[in-house]
């Protein structure tokens, strides 16, 4: 076969001009993404990175074998309880995608979930959904919506065969199988039926992708006859529906990225008028959960008018705004992010962070003069972990379900009784092949980047193939936006890294949420740049110890990550083997500077509004990826993106790799033509993406081929 040469991206300038300044623009023309002639250059790209990476296909090949060979393939999750039933997922060999299903609860007082084998029949079993029929045909699809009536009539459920986030929402009658003829086409997900399953609530979005309306329909009625019953107009904000878990309020809860607001509805009178529990303040925050303390109704409310961490607080449901009969159940603590409340009918479930750890915490309830007791933490052994509080549907439940994880060990499915604060272990993700987490070692370091400020470092290695003070092959991982928190959470897939020599790294960058809201704060809008150097200081730090060398460290991100990358690549590509930028935000600026563009008037409260502000403007462009490409040594870059991503626009990518190659550096571009921002769907062509990655980075980190 003829050797391709490079795709190399027709110049056609446009000029974009703001605050006096001017940049020209040779690849906007990539934008249109109906152009035969931008179809075809993307073919090109795709063409070129196959035949670029052709002499990992072996590689590639073990890898997927290896994911395959340790993934129990025909498996279920762990019944929860809602109603008369017990709900669960099933996988089956050979199938893409997880069939919904359930079984009858044996008696009233039956809270122990009925351990039931893969692949074996189950008494009253009902299939509900099965993935692989609604996706058949289709190289494309996403569930966005699963909503279940009270008494487990009537399922409401939505899907995407695109991958551009643009869900059908259908209704089921789970008692005949029948689908209902009531269709709604382009909803966004979060559709949810009202307890007695007479509605069903959804919300859709703007022309900028934006969820700025919920409606009503009544069941059984003409799609045409749904009734607007919330429109937020202020394109800063999304808007979203849910119900308390006690099933007595509806939620519309509408927020931007630094203001939020909340509207309840007595779920008796679903056709009633939502009424607002706390008016929108600029910069405050807050979120509202139902909990019934010494007989009362009350809004249990975390908030940040106290604090930029947070605090809980409660007060009458009938009269939110009382603060003569509130309460502070948790204070704010500069130490301590609060991150949510769970209210049952008997405890409350605190999740919260401290020290780059989640935590849980429960407050039991009780009747008399003090009806809320001290908060009891949850404890684990292990340095590094992660937890969280699972799926637990009902009120009155005497149990908190809740996974737990670490880089080293699979997930866990626990029960926690409160009463008794036993611990019980009801499923531990199989890991086929003999995995054994002796072999494995996880750790924390920190890595100093100003007076005062360390960044949290977190490692996993296999400790036979790696020696402290011998440089090994290694990934670094990092994202820093949106005070997201990157946890150490167990992946079958990075076994193969592993067991190759690569030691795994994630840096815990500011402009993430793990050391709290202020590490978030001094990494958004005009303090991004910390962001950057915080994981440029990381990598550093990983060669200072030994850990690697700039030859063998790979660096990894996605999304706004991706963005991490397109700027590290430009500040210190020196540091960095290679470069893996997972549809990359990489064209900040000339997105941020389009309101017309899905997001982006909702990502000023991000980046800062660069249209407006002159100062945001010059900001962003000083570390702006596609803008900062410069005529230097550029370590090798694997770039990834979806044709219908509609959060990170293909273009963005396209447009970098083409200015990228335009200086000489060695850039794949690899794009999904019918996938969304998440990649494909289906759990074996996942796996063969991830195949696909994993190759390429043993490669340029200079990896064994062949696990030991």
């Amino acid at each position: 076969m003829t050797p391709l040469n490079p795709p190399r991206a027709e110049k056609l300038p446009s000029r974009r001009q703001h605050h006096g300044d001017t940049f020209i623009d040779d690849y906007e023309w990539l934008r249109d993404k109906e152009s035969p002639k931008v179809r075809a250059h993307l073919e090109a790209e795709n063409a070129y990175a196959r035949q670029q990476t052709e002499h990992l296909a072996g590689t590639r090949g073990a890898i997927f074998d290896e994911i395959k060979s340790r993934t129990k393939e025909t498996d279920l999750s762990v019944p929860q309880r809602y109603g008369a039933h017990w709900y669960y997922t099933k996988t089956a060999l050979g199938k893409q995608y997880g069939v919904h299903a359930r079984c009858p609860v044996a008696s009233h007082d039956d809270w122990t979930p009925p351990t039931l084998e893969a692949g074996a029949d189950v008494p009253g079993e009902q299939s509900l959904l099965d993935a692989n029929e609604l996706a058949d045909g289709h190289e494309f699809f996403s569930l966005g919506a699963f909503s279940l009536s009270g008494d487990g009539a009537l399922l409401a459920y939505s899907v995407d065969t695109e991958g551009d986030e643009r869900y059908t929402l259908r209704l089921k009658d789970l008692t005949t199988g029948r689908t209902l003829p009531d269709e709604i086409a382009g909803t966004f997900p979060g559709a949810e039926l009202t307890y007695d399953g007479r509605y069903v609530f959804y919300p859709t979005v703007d022309d900028a992708w934006r969820p700025d309306r919920i409606w009503r329909h009544r069941v059984g009625t003409d799609v045409a006859d749904d009734v607007c019953v919330f429109h937020q107009p202020d394109e800063r904000f999304w808007s979203g529906f849910g119900s308390t878990r006690s099933e007595t309020y509806l939620m519309i809860e509408t927020s931007s990225k630094v203001t939020s607001e909340v509207r309840v509805l007595d779920a008796s009178d679903p056709e009633g008028e939502f009424r607002v529990v706390w008016p929108a303040v600029p910069g405050v925050e807050y979120s509202v959960e139902h909990a019934v303390i010494g007989g009362d109704d009350r809004f249990l409310i975390v908030h940040n008018q106290a604090g930029p961490n947070f605090e809980l607080v409660d007060v009458p449901a009938g009269d939110p705004l009382n603060r003569d009969d509130s309460r502070v159940l948790m204070p704010h603590d500069d130490s301590v992010r609060l991150e949510d409340v769970d209210a049952f009918e008997s405890f409350l479930a605190v999740s919260y962070r401290r020290a780059a750890l989640t935590r849980i915490g429960l407050m039991p309830l009780h009747d008399g003069p003090e009806p809320v007791g001290r908060l009891h933490e949850i404890e684990f052994d292990e340095e590094l972990y992660a937890c969280g509080i699972s799926a637990n549907p009902e009120w009155s439940q005497p149990t908190l379900r809740l996974a737990y994880t670490s880089f080293v060990t699979p997930r866990v499915v626990y029960d926690y009784v409160p009463a008794t604060g036993e611990l019980r272990e009801l499923k531990r993700q199989p890991v086929l092949g003999g995995y054994d987490w002796r072999k494995y070692a996880q750790k924390r370091e920190w890595v100093s980047v100003a007076p005062g400020v360390e960044v949290p470092l977190s490692l996993v290695y296999r400790k036979d193939l790696v020696a402290p003070g011998e440089p090994a092959p290694l990934l670094l991982y990092g994202y820093g936006s949106y005070e997201a928190s990157m946890e150490p959470g167990f992946s079958v897939p990075r076994l193969s890294l592993l067991d190759r020599g690569v030691v795994y790294a994630v840096a815990h960058v500011r402009g993430g949420g793990e050391m709290g809201r202020q590490w978030y704060d001094q990494g958004k809008t005009l303090t991004k740049r910390n962001t950057f150097t915080d994981f440029i200081a990381a990598a550093d730090h990983l060669i200072a110890r030994r850990w690697t060398t700039p030859d063998n460290l790979v660096a990894l991100g996605r999304s706004a990550g991706g963005l991490l990358m397109g700027a590290i690549a430009n500040m210190a590509p020196g540091r960095f083997a290679g470069i893996v930028a997972d549809v990359p935000f990489v064209d900040a600026l000339t997105s941020i500077l389009d309101p017309s563009l899905p997001l982006t008037v909702i990502e000023w409260d991000e980046w800062g509004d660069p249209l407006h502000d002159r100062q945001v403007y010059e900001y962003m462009k000083s570390y702006s990826p596609y803008e900062n490409v410069t005529d230097q040594k550029y370590p090798r870059i694997l770039a990834t993106t979806s044709l219908n991503d509609t959060r990170v626009l293909y273009v963005e990518p396209a447009k970098w790799a083409a200015r990228l190659r335009d200086v000489g550096a060695d850039v794949l571009l690899k794009t999904e033509m019918s996938a969304g921002h998440g990649g494909v769907s289906g759990r074996y062509e996942s796996w063969k993406e991830v195949a696909f990655e994993y190759a390429w980075i043993v490669d340029v980190a200079g990896a064994d081929t062949a696990p030991r």
